[in-house]
């Protein structure tokens, strides 16, 4: 069946298209006065065909697509979910759509996909990336179109950016883990990227040396970014002897493997070791046993991002920002004092 156009409309209502769109587009013009009963046609003629405008056209006329270019590292990390959620709520508020794309752990997927990005008629951009090796050539690229840019995670200062620094709440894990007796204390750094996840990596490091405690490289496992990976190097730690009286995880994604990796070698949380990690996602409290883990508010840097694209979008001139959301240590149950 043909789709309904505006000039069908505006036979329907008795009125030219141009009325159709003035109604439609909620404009004035005191040239051409709209009165309530034909605006009234006008949207009985609508309902009627059930006409839904073009977006393409509207765009076009308008130089606006109404639609946020979103590019994740995982679709598997329900971190990443969150801050998904997050930015479409804000969107929708916004009236905006998402076009989410994910590089899937894979340094030239998101290379690909940021390419893909640009190419498309969008707004702005928000970025999550999970590597270093991004072209400059493209990001300067797309500053010279000046597209709309906001990173998650204030790695590029030449752009608006908003996350958590998780430095100081790594601290504070550390200092709970001692308090609990804790020395020999173990570090899964399961990541994409080694520079990922250095805000957690380096203050442990820190701690262990400022406590006189030696950095122990059998204590320190460098894996995948994946649960199976957690679940992996949580075995190589665990059947260690002696293994660790606590075990950090760079996040709660890996945390699960190693909760199942405990339960496979017959080990039990905390009484024979305790577990830590990072995000709060929302399966942490609801773990076997509950998660102690620090929470940042995902949610809120996915709103935050959107709103700052906004502003950028309707201030190409306005300063550079950077919005750094707090961070929490949650203590629950997978913490305890050291085994005897």
């Amino acid at each position: 069946m043909k789709r309904p156009t505006q000039v069908d409309v505006a036979r329907l209502a008795g009125v030219s298209r141009a009325t159709v769109s003035y109604v439609l587009n909620r404009q004035t013009d005191t040239r051409v006065p709209i009165s309530e009963e034909t605006r009234q046609r006008v949207l009985a003629a609508v309902a009627e065909l059930d006409y839904e405008p073009d977006a393409r056209a509207q765009s076009l006329r308008s130089g606006s697509t109404k639609t946020i270019g979103l590019l994740i590292p995982d679709l598997q990390n329900p971190h990443f979910w969150q801050i998904i959620n997050g930015a479409n709520q804000a969107a929708r508020r916004a009236g905006y759509d998402l076009l989410l794309t994910s590089s899937d752990l894979d340094p030239r997927q998101e290379e690909e996909s940021l390419k893909a990005l640009s190419r498309r008629r969008i707004d702005g951009l928000i970025l999550l990336t999970a590597f270093t090796t991004l072209s400059q050539e493209l990001l300067n690229e797309m500053a010279a179109r000046r597209l709309p840019i906001v990173m998650i995670g204030c790695k590029d200062l030449s752009f608006d950016c908003i996350g958590s620094n998780y430095s100081e709440s790594a601290g504070e894990v550390m200092r709970h883990l001692r308090e609990l007796g804790h020395e020999r204390i173990a570090f899964i750094h399961g990541v994409a990227n080694e520079r990922s996840g250095l805000d957690r990596l380096q203050p442990y490091k820190d701690s262990l040396l400022a406590a006189g405690l030696p950095i122990d490289e059998n204590l320190i496992v460098h894996c995948g970014a994946t649960t199976a990976d957690g679940y992996a190097a949580a075995k190589q730690l665990l059947t260690q002897a002696p293994s660790p009286t606590a075990v950090i995880v760079v996040n709660d994604l890996l945390a699960r493997g190693v909760i199942r990796a405990a339960a496979d070698l017959g080990l039990f949380i905390p009484q024979d070791f305790s577990l830590v990690s990072f995000d709060d996602i929302p399966a942490a409290q609801y773990m076997t046993p509950r998660l102690t883990t620090v929470r940042t508010d995902a949610e809120a840097i996915g709103r935050g991002a959107v709103e700052l694209l906004l502003q950028r979008v309707g201030n190409r001139e306005r300063p550079l920002q950077t919005i750094h959301i707090p961070t929490q240590l949650m203590i629950r149950e997978s913490t305890g004092v050291v085994p005897n």
